[in-house]
């Protein structure tokens, strides 16, 4: 189990992307926009996610958060543990951006 940052792309294809993510405490990911319909499972420590204009939320490890399809999102490890999260977007965005 690793405690550095990791962010790796597990499987793509028409159906899904699954991406796995390991942010240390204090690391960010860039503000971005929801390139497919999103779910989050945060499988170690917290992720603070701040969704459109609303404020900053904190999940805790077993969280699984939806996020529809171009929401503006930033994602966040403002906590002392380690966040490890998997990211599956359904469809994969290759599907989406070829609407």
């Amino acid at each position: 189990m690793s405690n550095d940052k990791i962010i790796e792309r597990i499987v793509e294809d028409d159906n899904v992307g699954i991406n796995h993510m390991v942010l240390p405490k204090g690391e960010a990911l860039p503000e971005h926009y929801a390139n497919s319909n999103v779910y989050m499972i945060v499988s170690r420590g917290a992720v603070s996610l701040q969704l459109n204009d609303q404020d900053t939320h904190v999940y805790p490890h077993g969280s699984i958060i939806t996020i529809p399809f171009k929401t503006k999102m930033n994602v966040s490890n403002s906590n002392d543990e380690t966040l490890e999260l998997f990211v599956l977007k359904a469809p994969s965005p290759r599907i989406m951006n070829a609407k």
